[in-house]
């Protein structure tokens, strides 16, 4: 018999994540409260969302805090590269497409090695 422990985040008597870590548990905790301060700030702006908007916005700007962190600091933009390849997926690509394209990097060598 294996006996695991498991950490879970309740919120208003709904269980809403569980973690393997004690760590793990209070970092979403805490961006579970930074998402509904921020929910609740979201309501005082001029802009009219409509009902859930509030709270998926409050959420995402939790979720991304250190990038709205730096782009507060210092009224920049982060790499968008940076940003872009944890957003997307990466494509799949198979080890002969892979060599095709490192032929066309090199225009030297037009034939493939064997």
């Amino acid at each position: 018999m294996a006996v695991e422990i498991k950490y879970v985040v309740v919120r208003e008597g709904q269980e809403k994540m569980s973690f393997a870590s004690k760590k793990d548990a209070d970092a979403y905790d805490k961006m579970l409260d930074l998402a509904e301060v921020l929910s609740g700030w979201l309501t005082h702006s001029p802009i009219a969302l409509e009902e859930g908007q509030n709270d998926v916005l409050a959420m995402w700007m939790a979720e991304n805090k250190d990038v709205l962190s730096t782009v507060l600091k210092s009224g920049k933009l982060p790499e968008l590269e940076a940003a872009a390849s944890v957003e997307e997926p990466t494509e799949e690509v198979s080890d002969e497409e892979a060599s095709d394209e490192k032929v066309a990097e090199h225009p030297r060598k037009r034939t493939k090695a064997a």
